[in-house]
């Protein structure tokens, strides 16, 4: 096999899912014996990917500003000074200038071009440039559709469908109910206490998650007579105070307040997913992917969730009960009380196509693929 230099570019290194691949492509570069660059503009997990054995190359590639145009001249120098193999842009910004920088080089000393389509981006000119890689990887097949769609002279035979894994090893499966987690939550939180179903929705704190869906379903249950909590980790965030209190009041006037927890991010997630009884998505907005359906059924948590996007498609692939016609609040409420009596297993032979493992291999194959084929396109 041979050693491949790979240069992935983004505009920064803070938190997020494309950063997360970035590092988890570096680590399976690495480990192979090949080397990664990444330029970005920095941020707290430059110390994790150095450790890893990766070099990072600090130049702000994500500002939208016209100044941020003097790095294509700067991106070029990198690329004929360390001679890549391949350019691997993950964001529409970064991926214009490199497709620039690299049109600038020589054809014999142009490096492959690959760009990951990660989310389902605003049609148009801007976006476009996702679909100019030589090879086009989209983390869904909801992501192939929407390209194909939207940008319909993209050739199919360079699309890859290769979707985000996760590590099973973080996510291990947990027996249920799991007692003992939820008692030592409540311990942190006292509104997680009872004896009646927990129901989590991870994710940040805003409107397009779907928060208020889940209250209502909350209010639903608990007028039923059921003992139901639900906590939502990660919504409660500097700057969105205002969502907060109206989501808190919205259980308040349904008399349910103290069976509302909400809280900051968790880097105990896969203990929240152990704790509970019912995981929900209701993403008001088709979601690109949809990790947290993997992480919860990989715990061995039934999802209840809107069928659109790439939950959908998770879903009808995984654990078909928990599709829910999206915003059908009756419906959402037969597929709770059915997922809470029956707790489904996923299946298993096909969470194995969700692996880490599984991503890492696949982009690399999709990279060696590239990089045999040493004549570049036409720029």
């Amino acid at each position: 096999m041979p050693r491949l230099t790979v240069v992935q570019l983004l505009p920064a290194l803070e938190s997020g899912g494309v950063e997360r691949s970035t590092l988890e492509i570096v680590e399976a570069l690495v480990q192979s014996g090949h080397r990664a660059i990444v330029v970005s503009a920095g941020g707290r997990l430059v110390p994790a990917l150095e450790q890893s054995g990766a070099e990072h190359v600090t130049l702000d590639i994500g500002r939208k500003s016209l100044l941020t145009l003097r790095h294509v001249r700067s991106l070029r120098d990198l690329f004929l000074r360390e001679r890549p193999d391949l350019v691997h842009a993950r964001s529409r910004l970064p991926a214009w200038l490199g497709w620039k920088a690299l049109g600038a080089l020589p054809a014999a000393r142009r490096p492959r071009f690959v760009t990951t389509v990660h989310g389902l981006n605003s049609p148009g000119r801007y976006s476009a440039i996702m679909t100019r890689g030589e090879r086009v990887i989209c983390v869904s097949e909801t992501v192939r559709d929407y390209v194909l769609a939207h940008y319909p002279r993209t050739d199919p035979g360079k699309l890859r469908v290769i979707p985000r894994g996760i590590d099973p090893t973080r996510f291990p499966h947990r027996a249920w109910p799991d007692r003992a987690m939820r008692a030592e939550f409540a311990s942190e939180y006292p509104g997680l206490a009872g004896e009646g179903p927990l129901l989590l929705l991870p994710g940040r704190g805003t409107r397009l998650k779907g928060h208020g869906d889940a209250v209502s379903l909350l209010g639903q249950l608990r007028a039923q007579g059921r003992d139901a909590r639900l906590w939502m980790p990660g919504a409660r965030e500097a700057g969105r105070e205002q969502y907060i209190e109206e989501l808190e009041w919205q259980a308040e006037q349904g008399g349910f307040g103290d069976a509302l927890v909400i809280t900051p991010p968790t880097a105990r997630i896969a203990d929240a997913y152990a704790a509970s009884d019912l995981v929900l998505q209701l993403s008001r907005k088709p979601e690109a992917f949809g990790r947290t359906v993997i992480e919860a059924l990989s715990v061995g948590r039934p999802v209840a969730g809107w069928a659109h996007g790439g939950v959908g498609e998770l879903l009808a692939e995984l654990q078909p009960q928990g599709a829910v016609p999206p915003f059908d609040e009756a419906a959402l409420l037969r597929t709770t009380q059915s997922l809470l009596a029956s707790h489904p297993p996923p299946s298993a032979a096909t969470m194995r196509a969700y692996t880490l493992r599984a991503m890492q291999d696949a982009t690399l194959a999709t990279y060696l693929e590239l990089a045999h084929d040493r004549q570049p396109a036409d720029h």
